[in-house]
């Protein structure tokens, strides 16, 4: 019966992989990895499949993202990931903007090469503990001040899921802030279409040959879909069974974990 509906899976050529909840739960520690994903992992790369992670993680550098992955039994790259920063660093220097930054402190490095000087424009981030009143007071001031206030989102996650139990995201406070100044945020990350194409451009195959697995029922398969991709939920990680009764999203299949999507896709090849 699992095999049922996944013809599809024989034109698959790459797949792009959420992280957190997929491959690992994060944690104080470091986190763990999920059961099998390690394995699965080395299975995709041995079968020649493309394989691209695509993440909206923005509380560390790739470089310090990659290197906890690498602790956790994951043999990936810098290369192999796309995530918020540098995209968001990319449509900063395009478009003149100078930004006060609200997020966390290990994310700073990303943004070296950026002018702060004299902010035309504020980008949230995941920002945990900076998530003080006085920090969100201080960039509400700034956008509120602006003729034309520019939000910049990293992502617009609800929550995701550490070993201690669920955390708020990002989204949470960007709709705090575009309430309090009546501005739409501009979203770098899942679920927007812009920063899919640039994962599927480094994954090096069109949407109807990708596969895109996560966690999170809105941001990560809404928004492959979106883009012409196929997606998988997992039913690990911050997954919920309510997440099944989604009035909007509907999985092109549910799976386990990452190990059971690799297995059907594997057969299927």
């Amino acid at each position: 019966a699992a095999m049922a509906g996944w013809g599809w899976a024989r034109t698959v050529r790459g797949l792009l992989l959420d992280v957190s909840g997929v491959l690992y739960d994060g944690g104080a520690d470091g986190g763990v990895p999920i059961a099998g994903s390690a394995e699965a992992l080395r299975r995709i790369k041995a079968s020649g499949l493309k394989l691209h992670l695509c993440t909206n993680e923005t509380q560390e550098t790739r470089e310090n993202f990659v290197g906890k992955l690498h602790a956790l039994g994951f043999d990936v790259s810098v290369a192999e990931v796309t995530a918020p920063a540098p995209a968001a660093c990319r449509l900063l220097k395009e478009r003149g903007l100078r930004p006060h930054l609200l997020v966390h402190n290990d994310l700073i490095p990303e943004f070296a090469d950026v002018d702060k000087t004299n902010p035309n424009c504020v980008v949230l981030g995941d920002a945990a503990e900076n998530f003080t009143y006085a920090n969100l007071n201080e960039a509400f001031r700034l956008l509120i001040g602006m003729e034309k206030p520019v939000l910049i989102s990293l992502g617009k996650g609800r929550y995701y899921k550490e070993t201690d139990g669920l955390k708020l995201d990002v989204g949470a406070y960007m709709k705090a802030l575009e309430y309090a100044c009546d501005v739409q945020a501009e979203v770098v990350g899942k679920p927007a279409k812009r920063f899919f194409e640039a994962a599927l451009a480094e994954l090096g195959v069109p949407p109807e040959q990708a596969v895109m697995i996560g966690d999170d029922i809105e941001n990560d398969v809404g928004g492959a879909q979106r883009c012409g991709m196929r997606a998988l939920q997992v039913r690990t990680g911050k997954y919920r069974p309510s997440d099944e009764n989604h009035p909007k999203v509907k999985p092109d299949a549910y799976v386990n974990n990452l190990a059971e999507a690799v297995d059907i896709i594997l057969q299927q090849q």
